[in-house]
């Protein structure tokens, strides 16, 4: 009697942050069964770096099943590049220049290794587990971490581009000389609508202003402390958000012209402020879009946890690569 092939039950999923690095073993129902997380920034070199995941991965597999039932190995990396499984000049990451870490990471685990940007991540967990769920034509977009990352999904597929680049909706320009931006030019769309452009703005606002405003007590402006004092009805605090709201509904609205998708599911440490950013957002969005698609578009906020999303959209990303295993 010919043997039965056994399908693997589980694989791995790695979220790669500039601070922190999160790995978890998932199961095909979505579930995470363990998970854990160590210090990025601990590791200096990126061998280092890689060594150390390889480690920690192996140990957690161990204790949770074993390697015979892990089928591959996810990746969430700032500037992760699917087409090519490198990290290619993430600015945010010590490690520069080109790093093949899905190569490297293979070698070292002996599994099948796919590498992704955050934002591609993002978008595969929000349609296997989220807000998105059953749709085709969306689109994803993560305002946190100081940038603005998103991913087109076309008829059920990312379209990832040619280089693999595709949606990089945060350096189009909306303002003409505007602000620096980390990319080297001025006026980027994330320049306004990240968390470091809302600090941006609300530090504008109080410099220009000679009215009293709770955001001149705080010792640290950031999405939170900005939203409470909207909450407390702070004038200042509410303009500040909506010049951003303003600004991002222009450039989702830029955006849905060309692309005309079913929604935008929104994500990220910005949607902390809630109704003070998205109602202006709204507001903006709709003056602004193609008129044969205004009230067409829905506009969603992430229902995933932030402490899960990308795991899981890295869980995702690793059941669709290629099988491969030395264990076999």
């Amino acid at each position: 009697m010919e043997e039965i092939d056994q399908i693997k039950t589980h694989v791995v999923g790695v979220d790669i942050r500039e601070w922190r690095t999160t790995y978890a073993v998932v199961n095909v129902r979505g579930e995470i069964l363990a998970q854990d997380h160590f210090c990025t920034a601990d590791y200096d070199e990126v061998t280092d770096f890689v060594k150390a995941l390889s480690e920690k991965i192996i140990a957690l597999v161990e204790e949770n099943g074993g390697h015979e039932k892990v089928r591959s190995v996810g990746i969430s990396a700032p500037s992760g590049n699917f087409l090519t499984g490198c990290i290619e000049n993430a600015a945010n990451l010590k490690w520069k220049g080109v790093v093949p870490l899905a190569a490297m990471l293979r070698d070292q685990l002996g599994l099948a290794v796919a590498v992704a940007n955050d934002a591609h991540i993002t978008a595969l967990g929000e349609k296997a587990y989220g807000s998105a769920h059953g749709m085709k034509d969306f689109i994803v977009v993560s305002i946190s971490h100081g940038g603005l990352g998103s991913c087109i999904f076309t008829n059920g597929l990312p379209h990832l581009g040619v280089n693999g680049f595709a949606g990089e909706v945060g350096h189009t320009c909306v303002e003409v000389d505007g602000r620096p931006c980390g990319c080297g030019r001025r006026g980027c769309l994330e320049t306004y609508v990240s968390d470091k452009g809302l600090v941006k703005t609300a530090e504008e606002l109080i410099s220009k202003s000679s009215e009293p405003t709770l955001l001149g007590e705080l010792d640290e402006l950031n999405v939170r402390t900005i939203t409470d004092c909207c909450d407390k009805g702070d004038r200042l605090a509410i303009e500040t958000f909506r010049q951003v709201g303003n600004m991002l509904g222009i450039g989702l609205a830029n955006y849905a012209s060309v692309i005309n998708p079913e929604a935008f599911v929104l994500t990220g440490d910005m949607m902390a402020a809630g109704k003070w950013l998205l109602k202006p957002m709204r507001e903006s969005f709709e003056r602004h879009v193609f008129h044969n698609i205004r009230g067409k578009v829905r506009i969603l906020v992430s229902i995933l946890k932030e402490g899960e999303r990308d795991v899981l959209g890295a869980s995702a990303l690793a059941w669709d690569v290629k099988e491969y295993s030395l264990f076999k």
